[in-house]
């Protein structure tokens, strides 16, 4: 792997999309540019409901201090830390490499997943292009995908996820764990404000987009009072699905939202973690398969009963499993007389 580093990096904040990005933060940014040999990934975990993704970056720029991703940015040699949130790889051969690997006889047309690593739509996207370049290749063979993001960005393609809505399938899940515009900020500093991100799910539903609220992660003590209101909030913006994940801290991102939490919420910290490990059996994370991304104990029953009262009241689906293949492949023999409707 050779990343190369980009001299004079692009400013996302001085394009056409500055306002999906919000102000720019006061940090510095290191971009490197990597032609990647292979751009999907095969899932392995049971907890996740999908088999395929596909990440365009590496470490993510939103800086959120719990992101449990934040460990594979050690592979690269850089560190957990604020290397992750300012030292970004762009896999700029992605689109080409998608359309190379749905080539292979071997693909079957399964729902391909963006990001199930870091955010597809970061602030470099608005500059870079590569997930919009991605979704045009899965488009033109009528693949399926999912989203899940944090960003208001994604509006700026709510047409081309409607075409693929309309020909193949496309969900979008967009993650907003706090319903406050300043508390998320504490925690999620150049991530979008939720009021963006509830802004951007309805122009996805208006586009014909099934869409979704992913409250990953609920933090005891934080923002699990907030789960009433980012429900009603996202099914009035149209919404449908909606899941809910427990906080994840891996030894390497334990110290980073610890110390984020006790700088930002220094009257708060003390409580959350101390909430945390009641729901964790006196520990800071779990890493066993089927009991990372859920807690126990009155706590954990008291949170789970709330999101599915809540869930019930507004009509939520849970995540949706996958799609039927709608899958093709361009000028392939035995495709010269389908149907043309203008998505190839």
């Amino acid at each position: 792997m050779s990343l190369r580093p980009v001299a004079n990096p692009p400013n996302p904040w001085h394009s056409q999309h500055v306002e999906w990005l919000g102000e720019p933060p006061e940090q510095t940014l290191e971009v490197y540019e990597e032609e990647a040999r292979s751009i999907v990934s095969e899932n392995e975990s049971p907890d996740l409901g999908f088999r395929y993704s596909l990440n365009p970056y590496r470490g993510c720029f939103h800086a959120c201090a719990y992101c449990y991703a934040r460990p594979t940015h050690q592979h690269l040699g850089f560190g957990a830390g604020t290397d992750f949130d300012r030292r970004i790889v762009v896999k700029v051969n992605a689109a080409e490499l998608l359309r190379r690997h749905f080539a292979r006889a071997s693909w079957q047309g399964d729902t391909l997943v963006f990001s199930g690593v870091t955010d597809c739509y970061q602030p470099l996207e608005s500059h870079y292009g590569v997930t919009r370049a991605c979704l045009e290749v899965a488009l033109r063979h009528r693949n399926p995908v999912g989203v899940i993001t944090k960003s208001a960005l994604v509006q700026r393609d709510a047409a081309l996820l409607g075409e693929l809505a309309r020909v193949a399938h496309a969900t979008v899940y967009v993650s907003i764990p706090f319903a406050d515009d300043a508390l998320a900020r504490a925690v999620e500093p150049n991530a979008p404000s939720p009021t963006l991100r509830f802004a951007a799910l309805r122009a996805l539903a208006a586009a014909g987009v099934e869409t979704g609220v992913a409250i990953a992660p609920l933090i005891p003590g934080l923002n699990d009072s907030h789960v009433p209101e980012i429900l009603a909030r996202a099914h009035a913006a149209g919404a449908r699905r909606a899941f809910h994940n427990l906080l994840r801290l891996p030894a390497e991102v334990a110290p980073v939202f610890l110390e984020r939490i006790r700088q930002a919420l220094p009257l708060r910290a003390a409580r959350i973690e101390s909430a945390l490990r009641e729901v964790r059996g006196g520990r800071l994370n779990e890493s066993a398969f089927h009991e990372r991304m859920r807690g126990h104990g009155p706590r954990w029953h008291a949170i789970r009963t709330l999101f599915e009262l809540h869930a019930r009241r507004f009509g939520f689906a849970g995540p949706s499993g996958p799609s039927a293949s709608t899958f093709r492949r361009p000028g392939a023999q035995g495709m010269l007389f389908a149907p043309r409707d203008g998505a190839d």
